[in-house]
């Protein structure tokens, strides 16, 4: 990336989890840019009932995919995800925690910054 980006409270981007690697850049950050259709910018803990709801909605994380360098994801695992699915899991009552300094400004565009920071873990 060629500039920092900055988090949902205005500061620079802290790291997500360099294990298990995540970002839609593989950079261990919820960076993003025209190539992230997804969106790939909430940082989020991983729960049971978090990676189920994903895999009912067609997306398993918690499967290994060696053939894209995926281990799978178990709960506890941090990673960047897409925030119209973590919206969609917290309408749920399904979203997982979030790492508010990790989670990228990008994201305010589709999540509220009082739903994130109701399920935000690093709040003072």
């Amino acid at each position: 990336m060629s500039e920092q980006q900055k988090n949902v409270l205005g500061a620079d981007l802290e790291a997500c989890s360099l294990d298990p690697m995540t970002g839609f850049y593989r950079d261990g950050c919820c960076n993003t840019g025209p190539g992230d259709v997804g969106t790939h910018t909430v940082c989020s803990i991983m729960t049971d009932d978090f990676l189920e709801f994903s895999k009912s909605k067609g997306n398993d994380l918690s499967s290994p995919r060696p053939e894209f360098g995926f281990p799978g994801l178990r709960a506890g695992d941090q990673w960047c995800l897409c925030a119209l699915r973590w919206e969609e899991a917290r309408e749920a009552g399904k979203a997982p925690r979030v790492k508010l300094q990790s989670t990228n400004l990008k994201t305010l565009e589709f999540v509220d910054l009082d739903a994130l920071k109701s399920h935000g873990i690093d709040l003072n």
